[in-house]
């Protein structure tokens, strides 16, 4: 009889597969279902012209965890799309943790919610909101 497979594993696959992710540095924190962390530092190749974190790695990193909690079922899941609100400011050095959680899964199609924070525990600051629609494959 052959084992039984853990759902998270698709995650796990897709993760062990994704280049894009490994070379922003994203480090995978935490796994399971529904549930994601990944974090990042931003680097000096990472900021604008304004010394700033660029919004579009900052989406990257919410959208990597994004990308792991709607896998985590044992489906092949992709984005159908996400909406990002950019709140503070992120400087090269910063460490950014990305934690996705799935709010409702109906059919083939879900939403999760991205919190992506500045530093650590009560002190740590919002970076960014993003909220992400999933479509399983068939």
């Amino acid at each position: 009889m052959p084992e039984p497979v853990d759902p998270v594993d698709t995650a796990r696959q897709m993760w062990a597969d994704d280049p894009a992710s490994r070379a922003m540095g994203m480090e995978l924190l935490d796994l399971r279902l529904g549930r994601a962390v990944v974090s990042m530092t931003v680097r000096p190749d990472m900021v604008n012209g304004y010394a700033v974190a660029h919004g579009g790695l900052v989406a990257a990193l919410a959208d990597s965890a994004f990308a792991l909690a709607c896998n985590s079922r044992g489906t092949r899941t992709v984005a159908a799309g996400f909406e990002v609100s950019l709140l503070e400011p992120a400087y090269d050095g910063d460490v950014l943790v990305a934690t996705a959680e799935e709010r409702s899964l109906r059919g083939r199609s879900g939403i999760y919610d991205v919190t992506v924070r500045r530093g650590d525990g009560p002190e740590s600051i919002v970076v960014a909101e993003f909220r992400g629609r999933s479509r399983a494959l068939r």
